[in-house]
């Protein structure tokens, strides 16, 4: 019965919410990230290249030939599509540089926190008395 217990108390602390939110909320922002770069900057890629279309960039590697990657899939030929390789790792770079921008700005927060001083502590009946035997006796 201990492990249920266990497992109910991780389950319901809010660390595991906050990680369901950051999962969700990473997949719509990948979704994101991936049509900006299918898009938009893969064609302003391809625009500066000349007119390269990334995305039918491939390797037939059997028999045939095909024109468009789509064709080659359709035909169920073995292909090596470099060219989606290289939009997907444009992926992953511009999430990678969201998420070091996210992290270095938490960091830099929680180092402010960190710095802050903490508030004097109310002094103690016994010190507050003492104050006030002090003073006197400077006024004497």
């Amino acid at each position: 019965m201990g492990f249920v217990k266990e497992f109910k108390e991780f389950a319901v602390k809010g660390n595991v919410m906050d990680m369901a939110v950051g999962v969700i909320i990473g997949g719509a922002f990948g979704k994101i990230v991936t049509s900006l770069v299918g898009d938009i900057i893969m064609p302003l890629v391809g625009k500066l290249t000349g007119g390269v279309d990334f995305t039918n960039m491939f390797i037939n590697l059997g028999e045939g030939s095909f024109k468009t990657l789509a064709e080659a899939q359709e035909a169920g030929a073995a292909v090596f599509a470099y060219g989606a390789f290289i939009q997907n790792i444009i992926d992953f770079l511009i999430i990678a540089l969201c998420i070091f921008f996210m992290v270095k700005g938490i960091n830099k927060l929680n180092k402010k926190k960190e710095e802050a001083p903490a508030p004097a502590p109310e002094p103690s009946n016994e010190e507050k008395l003492l104050t006030e035997i002090r003073d006197l006796l400077k006024k004497q």
